[in-house]
């Protein structure tokens, strides 16, 4: 009796061994599954909050990419020409050239952004002489660039330009230089005396700008073979007096009245076409020492 109840203790002690060996084990198994799922916890978080800032940081950057790529420039008032050699009345052209009404059209590879049109007139008093004009119209669009910038803009240093090159004509006397109002944006008259062989010539350049075009009308006169000068006084009344119209031409031609004003603008600032060189286009029939190679 006595050996089997040690049996029995032992076997009691040796059962209690093994439940206490269990839950140990168990115990430590706990906190390493515990830390497997906070390790994984905190990875899924730190990618997820990682992936989301990244995204974000992408949103973000593309849309300050995109805003950047794409700056606006605004619109150019004036799309169109009008014909040059419909831009002055037969009035205006008797007057001015009285022998000589039938424009000459200049050659353009784009009629919408650039043209001229000239007239000669030869009035042939016999013995007295002759007295000699000639009259060329051209005229330059530039329309809204977001490398150049605006059309107006453009179209102002242009103007700007045309103006300086008329006053520094090679050979150029009595040169005077007169702003004008009330015609288009911006407008100004020079004038010269140039001495050529057949006579003196007095020629008259008057630029304009309007909106987004720049006009510029060359207009010489001379006393031929014993005629007398012509004077530069009216001479130059009358070529302002058509620039006036050409402006009227160009604004009417763009929807606007043809009173010779500027048509109401829609550009912030003082216009492919005028994208390739605008000096190639204007001075091939409007710079002052070309008109003046023709004169003769």
């Amino acid at each position: 009796m006595q050996r089997a109840a040690q049996r029995d203790d032992r076997a009691q002690r040796g059962m209690r061994g093994k439940r206490l060996s269990r839950v140990l084990v168990c115990a430590a198994a706990v906190p390493a599954v515990l830390i497997t799922a906070a390790c994984s916890s905190d990875s899924g978080d730190s990618k997820g909050k990682g992936s989301g800032s990244s995204a974000q940081q992408s949103a973000g950057g593309g849309a300050q990419s995109s805003a950047s790529s794409s700056p606006t420039v605004q619109a150019a008032a004036y799309k169109r020409l009008p014909d040059a050699c419909a831009v002055l009345s037969k009035k205006t052209l008797t007057d001015l050239v009285p022998q000589g009404t039938s424009g000459k059209k200049g050659s353009s590879d784009d009629p919408s952004s650039r043209g001229s049109c000239s007239w000669s007139s030869l009035d042939n008093n016999g013995v007295k002489g002759s007295q000699f004009r000639w009259l060329n119209v051209s005229l330059l669009r530039f329309d809204s660039d977001s490398t150049r910038g605006a059309g107006d803009a453009q179209a102002h240093t242009y103007f700007a330009q045309q103006v300086k090159d008329a006053a520094s004509v090679a050979g150029a006397k009595n040169t005077k230089e007169t702003p004008l109002s009330g015609t288009g944006a911006e407008a100004t008259a020079v004038r010269y005396d140039l001495q050529k062989k057949e006579g003196l010539f007095k020629q008259q350049t008057v630029v304009a700008r309007v909106e987004n075009v720049v006009v510029t009308l060359d207009y010489n006169g001379a006393g031929l073979a014993g005629e007398k000068t012509p004077d530069a006084d009216e001479l130059t009344k009358a070529a302002e007096g058509a620039v006036k119209e050409v402006v009227g031409a160009v604004s009417s031609a763009n929807g606007g009245s043809s009173s010779g004003g500027s048509a109401p603008s829609t550009s912030a600032s003082p216009s492919k076409s005028a994208s390739g060189s605008p000096s190639k286009s204007a001075s091939s029939s409007a710079s002052p020492s070309k008109s003046a190679a023709k004169k003769g």
